[in-house]
């Protein structure tokens, strides 16, 4: 399946907080890259983001933060920027280096409480212990990821961090890294089947989401209590203008695995890098290569995820 860390410059570090159920996730890239980000959910936990509007000026980020404990999360990105900024890393601007680090965050308080939330050193660590990490399920910001909240958190599943890479012509890659905390429930696209999502009264099977939003009013969640987040990367060269293209059409993906997608209590979020390599295919290409590459890391993130605290996981729900 491949992972986004096979993309040339791109390294990965975890913190996991298995015991209160967060944790964070920053991927640092060897050098700068330009960046394009698009917000599509309606709860949105993001920093530095507007600075990747084509009409703004900076065009490149040092490393991406993804994290769980809501907009507390966001202090992890603090850490990464000292850990960016010992390096030498940033933007000159003739005093110092500011090092340019956006985050998203994911809704993971149900399972962590809140008692512990990712925090400035946990950024730091994460970044300096970044590498060639492969890991994916519960942990880094994936540690607290569930989905399936149409019904509320009773009937949901555990979920977690996926990855997938693709290939399309001369030789170019997309890879891309997902957080999994959707509202509502992760579909096959080649099937329609429900590979995780809202458990029905017995927890031993699924209900099905098309059926699920005919007779509900309302989902039995409170604002802002889920959110999918992540990054694409592509080996290619593409511009600010480009990438955020790309991150809009990566958001097709999303939509074709996860029913509903980008909801009021989303804050669906995904960044995309380029990481400057020879390879080049149109960007409509490109960008439907990255929406094939989140189609396949939101599918890894639920069937890499493992049972936590009462709340299943899809493999053990298969062997019930």
């Amino acid at each position: 399946m491949g992972h986004i860390v096979d993309i040339p410059g791109i390294s990965v570090g975890h913190v996991t907080h298995a015991k209160d159920l967060t944790g964070v996730t920053v991927l640092v890239f060897s050098q700068a890259m330009r960046c394009g980000v698009d917000v599509r959910g309606g709860a949105p936990g993001t920093r530095e983001t507007d600075v990747f509007n084509p009409l703004n000026l900076v065009e490149t980020a040092d490393a991406i933060v993804l994290s769980g404990g809501s907009a507390f999360g966001l202090d992890a990105a603090t850490g990464v920027m000292k850990r960016m900024r010992e390096m030498g890393r940033g933007v000159p601007t003739g005093y110092l280096n500011v090092p340019i680090v956006p985050a998203a965050v994911i809704f993971d308080l149900p399972l962590s409480k809140g008692e512990v939330t990712p925090s400035a050193d946990d950024g730091y660590e994460a970044c300096a212990s970044a590498d060639r990490n492969t890991q994916r399920g519960c942990v880094g910001a994936g540690t607290g990821a569930t989905v399936g909240k149409l019904y509320g958190m009773e009937y949901s599943v555990k979920s977690g961090i996926g990855s997938a890479l693709v290939t399309g012509a001369g030789g170019i890659s997309v890879g891309a890294l997902i957080v999994v905390n959707a509202l509502g429930d992760v579909i096959d696209p080649k099937t329609g089947d429900v590979v995780a999502g809202t458990l029905d009264k017995s927890k031993k099977s699924f209900v099905g989401p098309r059926k699920i939003i005919r007779e509900i009013t309302y989902p039995f969640m409170p604002p802002g209590s889920a959110t999918v987040v992540g990054v694409v990367a592509v080996s290619g060269n593409y511009s600010k203008v480009d990438l955020g293209r790309i991150a809009r059409m990566a958001h097709d993906g999303l939509a074709r695995t996860i029913i509903p997608s980008h909801s009021m209590l989303d804050g669906d979020s995904l960044f995309a890098v380029s990481a400057g390599g020879k390879e080049f295919v149109d960007v409509s290409v490109c960008g439907a290569l990255a929406a094939l590459a989140v189609e396949e890391a939101v599918l890894d993130a639920v069937l890499s995820a493992t049972s936590v605290a009462g709340y299943p996981a899809v493999g053990d729900l298969a062997g019930s």
